[in-house]
């Protein structure tokens, strides 16, 4: 890639030489563009367990089991005027409970 040497534009391509489209200046021969890329191949992918719950949690009484803990999220399930879901998951038996609040 190459830049007029006036104003610092990048020089394009016309018919039989490179110009610069802004201040009209003028370059003899053609444009040299080169382009490359280079590309990684990972090796690792990482993957979080399920033992490793990233969510919040939040005192919540499961329906299923005496357990007192549970963990907490919210998605608008309903138009947006609407309050949102929240949801409840027992980090023991992992009964989903939902709340329209």
């Amino acid at each position: 890639m190459e830049f007029c040497p006036k104003c610092g534009a990048i020089l394009i391509q016309k018919a039989k030489n490179a110009g610069c489209p802004r201040c009209g200046y003028s370059a003899k021969g053609k444009l040299k563009i080169k382009s490359s890329e280079e590309m990684h191949e990972q090796k690792e992918i990482a993957v979080i367990k399920k033992e490793e719950q990233t969510r919040p949690t939040v005192t919540f009484e499961c329906a299923k089991c005496p357990n007192t803990k549970a963990y907490f999220w919210a998605i608008q399930t309903r138009a947006a005027d609407e309050s949102e879901t929240k949801f409840f998951q027992c980090t023991k038996c992992e009964n989903t409970t939902k709340d329209y609040d």
